[in-house]
């Protein structure tokens, strides 16, 4: 199994987000993570999509995907030409004795913290998956009370392949 990361343009119309993820459904298709939002232009709006599956599922999300009306255009953001990034907010059990533990191991990732309670923090944390996983695996020590991850957000790198809907 392998992922891919792929950008769609489409028209920013009402249930165009159910209608993907419907196909996901239906064809028993895997999505890892989704995440939507209105473009430069209001018109449109920029789906990241990361699936997982072989190559030729993959292959065939891509085509499936592609066909859809709504769907103005599909790409596959490969790594080496594109940046990717998520955002995660992390709520941590934090007493007077672990908290400037917890604002050191946060302070090394440059993440924020956001919150502070009485016996919690809040670290909002913004970098590639790999990098939150790693914040999140030396947190292994500490007890997470919540955690909110919102997925990928990606756009390729250059102006060579920007997208340009009329």
């Amino acid at each position: 199994m392998q992922k891919k990361v792929f950008q769609l343009m489409v028209d920013n119309t009402s249930g165009v987000l159910s209608r993907i993820s419907g196909l996901f459904s239906r064809r028993g298709y895997n999505i890892e993570s989704i995440t939507a939002g209105v473009t430069a232009d209001p018109r449109y709006t920029r789906i990241t999509i990361v699936a997982s599956g072989d190559d030729e599922i993959l292959e065939q999300i891509e085509k499936q995907v592609g066909k859809l009306v709504d769907v103005r255009d599909i790409r596959e953001l490969k790594p080496e030409g594109s940046v990717y990034r998520e955002l995660a907010l992390i709520k941590i059990r934090a007493n007077a004795q672990n908290r400037e533990g917890i604002i050191a191991l946060a302070n090394i990732f440059r993440a924020k913290i956001i919150d502070v309670a009485s016996e919690s923090l809040i670290v909002e944390m913004t970098g590639d998956q790999n990098k939150i996983e790693a914040f999140l695996s030396l947190l292994e020590g500490y007890e997470i009370l919540e955690l909110a991850r919102t997925g990928i957000a990606g756009l390729s790198r250059g102006t060579e392949n920007i997208v340009c809907l009329d």
